[in-house]
């Protein structure tokens, strides 16, 4: 019995261990959180745009981009990517396309894969300004826009020739100049056409055609501006491109395996566009592909995920850019968990309109807000419109058919638009029905 005198005191002390226990704790814990707060608030301060906003004028800085609202630095690259995607269409990423544009006022386009000219053309840039393209390779989902992106040029408002690159083929007829041949030979009557109704001096281009099997070489070297090719394993007469300004240096891969041209000559970019693919399993689920094709496609004729991380790893970019995949929240992961396997290095997966700015100090990246709605760029210099009618020689049975009670309405149309304008137009067509036999 009087052993249970000391029960109470048993059971008071060891209260009150537990509790000072447990203030220690949280005050250690409160301390620890409290160094840790004040980290995260430096970094959040040091971040942190300023305080007061005008509640009026435009604020100070963005976390996106919107094309044609920011000037472009003297030193700065800013790289768009205009297609990402795949050769199966889809809304949300065209094929392969990006814009370079330079400090010194240079823009350059690498690739053209379908859907991609749109894209272009959402940016609100003239096309005056977007004169030289470089092609990697003349498969559609890489070249597939170019026609669409030159011979609508006179509709929208570029006078500028265009300057085409690309590479020989294994065959004559398989390289860039045959191809554009039968390009134009193709679209022969749109060419004639559209001459006809607007300036024609767009419709002209300078096509350029490299040894695809040339290592390192210069095929561009203007305005402090240098662009060399490297062979590309994709089919044969591939190439990848590598750019260099200012101290700076773009490399994109265009299609390839992982090979010993890129692993020598695109060490150290700046930034480095590789196409990676989803894993050979995925493309079996989300192409139908059969076995033999997931592997093929997947790792022979392009760059499996954890190759483009270990080719990544031995390159040592300032910033790494995975792209020719379809970015979801499913793929992305498995192509992020592949790369992650071989590269722990700094990484984009590239979408539609993500937008890099790279200076020798920065790389900052963002994603752009496109015009849905966009019009034309304007033109940089005077037009000189064509006579339609002699321009393009019109069949009379075409001109025959003009009916003329709706003709003349449009004639009444012409006439106020040209009392308004103080112009002094003729109406070609629809004025036919009414001229003296």
């Amino acid at each position: 019995m009087k052993n249970q005198n000391y029960v109470p005191f048993i059971y008071g002390f060891i209260v009150c261990a537990t509790l000072c226990a447990i203030v220690l704790s949280f005050g250690a814990g409160m301390a620890e959180t409290s160094a840790s707060t004040s980290a995260v608030e430096a970094r959040v301060n040091r971040a942190q745009p300023p305080t007061e906003w005008s509640r009026t004028k435009a604020f100070p800085n963005h976390e996106v981009y919107y094309p044609g609202t920011e000037d472009l630095a003297p030193d700065e690259m800013r790289v768009t990517a205009l297609g990402t995607g795949m050769p199966m269409p889809r809304l949300k990423q065209a094929a392969a396309s990006f814009l370079v544009e330079l400090g010194n006022g240079d823009k350059f386009i690498f690739d053209m894969g379908e859907g991609s000219y749109e894209r272009l053309m959402s940016l609100g840039i003239p096309l005056d300004h977007l004169d030289k393209v470089f092609l990697g390779h003349l498969h559609l989902d890489h070249a597939g826009d170019f026609p669409a992106f030159y011979f609508t040029g006179p509709v929208n408002n570029r006078l500028t020739p265009v300057r085409l690159w690309g590479p020989s083929g294994v065959k004559p007829e398989w390289g860039t100049k045959s191809w554009w041949k039968h390009q134009r030979l193709s679209w022969a009557w749109e060419e004639a056409s559209r001459g006809s109704a607007l300036d024609p001096r767009g419709l002209q281009i300078e096509v350029n055609e490299f040894d695809w099997t040339a290592v390192n070489e210069v095929i561009y070297d203007e305005n402090g501006v240098q662009i060399r090719t490297i062979p590309a394993i994709h089919a044969d007469q591939s190439v990848s491109f590598l750019l260099e300004w200012n101290g700076l240096k773009f490399a994109f891969s265009s299609d390839t395996l992982p090979n010993t041209w890129w692993r020598e000559h695109a060490t150290d970019a700046d930034i480095a566009i590789h196409e990676a693919f989803i894993p050979p399993d995925l493309m079996m689920e989300k192409f139908q592909f059969a076995p033999s094709e997931a592997i093929f496609v997947g790792t022979q004729g392009h760059t499996y995920a954890a190759a483009f991380g270990k080719i990544m790893s031995i390159t040592k970019p300032r910033l790494a850019v995975a792209y020719h995949f379809q970015n979801d929240f499913d793929t992305a992961s498995a192509v992020e968990s592949e790369i992650r396997k071989t590269y722990d290095g700094p990484l984009d997966l590239a979408t539609d309109f993500m937008v890099w700015n790279i200076t020798k100090d920065e790389i900052r990246t963002r994603m752009a807000i496109p015009n849905e709605e966009s019009f034309p760029a304007p033109v940089q210099r005077k037009k000189n419109p064509p006579d339609s009618l002699a321009a393009y020689q019109w069949t009379e049975f075409s001109l025959s058919g003009v009916e003329p009670d709706s003709a003349a309405v449009t004639n009444a149309m012409i006439i106020e638009f040209n009392k308004r304008h103080g112009t002094d137009i003729k109406p070609s067509i629809t004025g036919i029905p009414f001229r003296d036999k």
